[in-house]
């Protein structure tokens, strides 16, 4: 599996980041290294969840799921099963 979705979580800010990538640990040192500038403000990071696809379509296609059902309730949904 190539490609994964991944869910970060700042308790500094209270807020979860969504994201796709290649290779979800490298992009998460990314994050926690301040080099994005959407994440910067809730360093530290923690990684909650990660989803493993095939092809970057369907992690674009499920990274886009989650963010418009949001990152808390799709949490609990996925916990609730």
């Amino acid at each position: 599996m190539n490609y994964s979705v991944y869910i970060l979580y700042s308790h500094s800010t209270d807020r979860y980041y969504v994201g796709q990538s290649k290779n979800h640990l490298e992009r998460f040192e990314r994050h926690q290294s301040g080099r994005n500038k959407s994440t910067k403000a809730g360093i530290p990071w923690e990684i909650v969840h990660v989803e493993f696809f095939n092809d970057r379509s369907d992690a674009v296609r499920k990274e886009r799921q989650i963010k418009n059902l949001g990152s808390r309730r799709y949490l609990e949904r996925i916990q609730n099963y």
